[in-house]
């Protein structure tokens, strides 16, 4: 029954035309590509795994022929069956790979967000850089997080290639300029303001790399792509089955932001993954963050201009492998839900920084923890007491940035694998007393790009795509006010104790 649908939907598709955008998703840990019909509905996905290796301790890499390998890998089925109108192409954001300008090939290797060896680098600058200012400027901290430490790092270890940089002789990019590149044969060396906004090097003010920062780290204008707007025809990029238009760029972030309708500013969308971030919408002005946030460009194309607030945890997803990898603890990661239900020791409690506490704390030293074990302690007691952690986390994120904007938000729309997980849903409601809507569409972060391909190639409207959103599943707050305050502090008490370990 299945094929004989397949046929007739074939046979009807080439009577009545449709345009059919595509959305590719370039994430840390896969490549997604999306088939998304006009009214923004999504008619299939396709799937390419990405690996990663940690050569030392805090260094993450991955092979940038792998970045450009899955992209193929995941386009190739979805271009052969469908006629493309549009391409949208999202990146993992502060990721980046240096190339040889003349012949295509990596210098290193893709140096992913989650890396921290610049945190040296970091160090060194901190007492010649007003960090004020560099808020003003970039709405970013001095943090190895940014692609621009990383990159000095590598100048400093690696003389050879800063001297071939200041030569002209070699391209920086992150990982959707470095694939277009690859594809064009270095036709497109390119990249749009909000991915420009995550590397430390860009005034997002201006919409311009600034002078200043490229001095501060050492980085030869001319190494970097041009900054073209997130929307619009950009260029054609053939992924093996002919040119296609691409009309759309974004960090995956934002993307997510943008397939999950968060058009007005106050709203919000957290994406697990990974790690989970936070983005608030706070308009077509830049507002920074007294409480520990980032501030970074949403979108900037034809008269359309959103800043966000950025709040990142860079462990979620990663924490349940850990528990199902390391610990042994669970099966697989939908067990966790009913291991957490099974907890009967709610005295556990698990700080989650396998890879430190970012916003709103930004403690890159400090580890993860466990409180209150004893005999009777099980697995399920560790399980339930990570996804508490991870549920605070999002708490401590969400509070921050309703403090910044002076409102809270109307609802949290989420998205991404753990937002499956009802369990870990359900605590974060009631931790923020705030409804939580998960999104009807699993796949949001490559939606989201194909959807502004669409805004851009078809002329949907914002407020189409705005009534076209739908939620799967609701959580609604049900804890009572005394059991929330008090997971909160003891939260808080574990939180301070991590702390002062590692000072």
């Amino acid at each position: 029954m299945r094929e004989k649908i397949s046929r007739i939907t074939f046979h009807v598709s080439r009577i009545n035309p449709m345009p059919y955008l595509l959305g590719i998703d370039q994430g840390t840990t896969q490549t997604t590509a999306v088939i998304v019909n006009e009214r923004g509905e999504m008619v299939e996905k396709h799937s390419s795994h990405l690996p990663a290796r940690f050569p030392h301790p805090g260094w993450v890499e991955q092979d940038p022929r792998d970045i450009v390998r899955t992209v193929r890998e995941a386009v190739a089925p979805l271009v052969a069956r469908y006629p493309i109108t549009a391409v949208g192409f999202d990146n993992q954001g502060e990721t980046f790979i240096v190339w040889d300008a003349a012949t295509g090939e990596p210098v290193t290797p893709a140096i992913v967000w989650q890396d921290t060896r610049g945190q040296s680098v970091c160090d060194a600058l901190a007492p010649f850089v007003n960090p004020d200012d560099l808020r003003q400027k970039t709405g970013l901290l001095l943090d190895s997080y940014f692609s621009a430490p990383k990159l000095k790092w590598v100048f400093e270890q690696h003389p050879d290639l800063r001297r071939r940089a200041h030569a002209g002789e070699l391209k920086f990019g992150t990982t959707e300029t470095w694939t277009l590149w690859a594809l064009t044969g270095g036709k497109l060396h390119i990249t749009d303001p909000s991915t420009a906004s995550r590397t430390l090097l860009f005034d997002m003010n201006r919409f311009a790399w600034d002078d200043d920062l490229l001095a501060l780290f050492d980085v030869p204008r001319a190494m970097l792509p041009d900054v073209r707007p997130s929307a619009g025809y950009l260029g054609e990029v053939d992924f093996g089955s002919g040119p296609l238009p691409l009309h759309a760029l974004l960090v995956d972030q934002q993307a997510a932001l943008f397939g999950q309708a968060c058009f007005r500013a106050g709203e919000m969308k957290c994406s697990f993954g990974t790690g989970s971030f936070l983005l608030m919408n706070v308009g077509a002005t830049p507002r920074l963050s007294d409480h520990g946030l980032l501030t970074t460009v949403g979108w900037n194309f034809d008269g359309h201009t959103a800043y966000a607030f950025d709040g990142g945890i860079f462990v979620t997803g990663s924490a349940v492998q850990w528990l199902r990898d390391n610990l042994k603890a669970i099966p697989d990661s939908p067990a966790s839900h009913a291991a957490a239900h099974r907890s009967t020791d709610l005295g556990v409690v698990v700080v989650p920084a396998l890879q430190g506490l970012a916003a709103p704390h930004w403690r890159t030293d400090v580890r993860g923890a466990m409180f209150g074990l004893n005999r009777s302690t099980t697995s399920d007691d560790i399980v339930r007491a990570t996804l508490d952690g991870i549920a605070c986390r999002v708490y401590e994120v969400v509070t921050a940035m309703s403090q910044d904007a002076r409102q809270a938000p109307p609802h949290l729309k989420v998205d991404g694998g753990p937002s499956g997980n009802p369990y870990l849903m359900q605590m974060i409601a009631d931790l923020l007393n705030l409804e939580v809507r998960v999104s009807a569409a699993l796949e949001a972060t490559a939606m989201g790009i194909a959807n502004l391909a669409g805004v851009s190639a078809l002329g949907t409207s914002l407020d189409t795509l705005a009534q076209n959103w739908t939620a799967e599943t609701c959580y609604f707050p049900r804890m009572d006010a005394d059991t929330r305050t008090a997971k909160l502090a003891q939260w808080e008490k574990a939180v301070r104790a991590v702390k002062a370990f590692h000072e």
